[in-house]
């Protein structure tokens, strides 16, 4: 889902477009609705809670799924990627960004590791190669992939340094037991991006439309022969 909305109001805010987020979590949409409000957003943007499978608009000019496909399960994917693309309208943009594995050979869960076991019990990591491949059987045209795993890892320090500027009110919040799982979690995950355990991919796929165009814009520095 779209979590506490982040990336809906950015979108709203900074290029004017209406934006639609949904999440399972009804805190996370109560927060979001309200933090939209009271950026004055509520025309531009709108954050529900409610399955992303349960969505009725169309024709949508771009979609972004940000850490969501961990969640979808190896076995899902193809009737996940297919479900957007028919969300999407002639020439619209897919932008699929989720944490992978380094490659496609590695199990894609790990049911006795501390990640699976006390923070994300349903989670499925798939290397790149897999994802950008079941895009492409699903009518997508993949034109770009970018790996982000060194600024993850940077991301990650600094969330671990911002619960530690923090860690009063975090054990006050939620208890000591879980605090400590969360700082460990944070800590091993900055490890394992700094040491290409894990990566970060941001796929970008187009629906392509009749006259088989992408709209992308061509490499700045081509020059035709």
């Amino acid at each position: 889902g779209c979590g506490w909305g982040g990336m809906v109001m950015h979108a709203a805010q900074q290029y004017g477009v209406k934006a639609l987020g949904v999440t399972l979590s009804l805190r996370q949409a109560e927060w979001a609705q309200k933090a939209i409000a009271e950026r004055g957003l509520s025309e531009l943007a709108e954050v529900r809670h409610l399955d992303y499978r349960d969505v009725t608009e169309t024709d949508f000019d771009a979609i972004s799924s940000i850490g969501l496909t961990e969640h979808i399960g190896k076995a899902q994917l193809p009737a996940y990627f297919r479900f957007l693309y028919e969300k999407l309208k002639d020439g619209a943009r897919l932008l699929n960004h989720c944490i992978t594995r380094p490659n496609n050979l590695e199990p894609a869960v790990r049911e006795n590791y501390f990640i699976n076991r006390y923070i994300f019990p349903d989670g499925e990591l798939e290397g790149p190669g897999h994802l950008v491949s079941v895009m492409h059987d699903n009518g997508f045209e993949v034109q770009h992939d970018e790996n982000l795993r060194e600024h993850y890892a940077r991301t990650l320090a600094a969330w671990s340094a911002n619960l530690n500027a923090h860690w009063d009110e975090a054990v006050e919040e939620v208890g000591l037991r879980r605090a400590r799982i969360w700082k460990l979690y944070l800590a091993g995950s900055q490890w394992g991006f700094d040491r290409n355990n894990i990566q970060l991919h941001q796929i970008l796929g187009v629906k392509l439309g009749p006259e088989h165009r992408s709209g992308m814009p061509l490499r700045p520095n081509w020059e035709p022969a």
